[in-house]
């Protein structure tokens, strides 16, 4: 990436919508991405961890402005300002009431986004969403290996409601598809809680979720080509 760079707070540009309450977001239709320059927006582990940041205190109340995320991660407040604009230009967060002068703060915008690369033929963005999809899993591990410096502090009952599953069986595509939607209408109504307090039961903190499923091994056909059929055709 090349745009890690210390920007002013104000680059001219018009200021964001300010909103007095957190837009609610259904999340069992999640928000298309269609474009790269959506994609590259978010494709930087700065703006991730920013992004986070406006999260993990709770998106429902929490906003903070460059300088208190500045201290948080420990980068300079115009590098943080320039990043936090960009991410509101493409709707990721967005202004919050409460700013002072050109002290502006920032909540995220809580949605779900879908990557489309199935059905896209667009080379540009299939690259920014691989580089997306590498920053994101880099900083889900990343978060996973942290754990585990505090995991020795957690309650018991904690200890032994978090884990994680990996193995290998045979299903066909059909039946692909309909675990990752099982899957997705289970934590559904998690997701739903971020933008809800009142939806959450006594007890309840936030909880990483990180699933893939995906062929074992490249693509073979199940009829290949006989011998006969492979044979080229003399020339005439």
């Amino acid at each position: 990436m090349t745009d890690d760079v210390n920007r002013s707070a104000d680059d001219g540009s018009p200021a964001p919508a300010q909103h007095d309450a957190p837009a609610q977001h259904d999340v069992s239709t999640p928000r298309k991405v269609t474009s790269a320059q959506e994609l590259r927006a978010l494709a930087h582990p700065l703006r991730l961890r920013l992004l986070e940041e406006l999260v993990v205190n709770d998106p429902a109340t929490d906003t903070a402005t460059a300088s208190e995320l500045a201290e948080r991660v420990g980068e300079s407040p115009a590098n943080c300002s320039w990043h936090l604009r960009q991410l509101a230009k493409f709707g990721y967060i967005e202004e919050a009431p409460g700013g002072t002068g050109r002290e502006r703060r920032w909540r995220a915008v809580i949605e779900m986004h879908d990557w489309d690369t199935a059905n896209s033929r667009d080379p540009e963005f299939l690259a920014a969403a691989d580089v997306a999809q590498d920053i994101v899993m880099d900083h889900e591990f990343q978060q996973l290996r942290q754990r585990r410096t505090w995991l020795a502090n957690e309650p018991e009952e904690w200890r032994s409601a978090a884990g994680s599953l990996s193995g290998i069986g045979w299903c066909t595509a059909e039946e692909l598809h309909e675990i990752s939607d099982k899957i997705f209408e289970i934590l559904a109504p998690s997701f739903q809680r971020l933008t809800d307090p009142e939806a959450r039961p006594d007890g309840a903190r936030l909880v990483r979720f990180v699933n893939w499923a995906i062929p074992a091994r490249p693509y073979v056909h199940d009829n290949p080509p006989t011998p006969e059929e492979t044979t080229e055709a003399p020339d005439a």
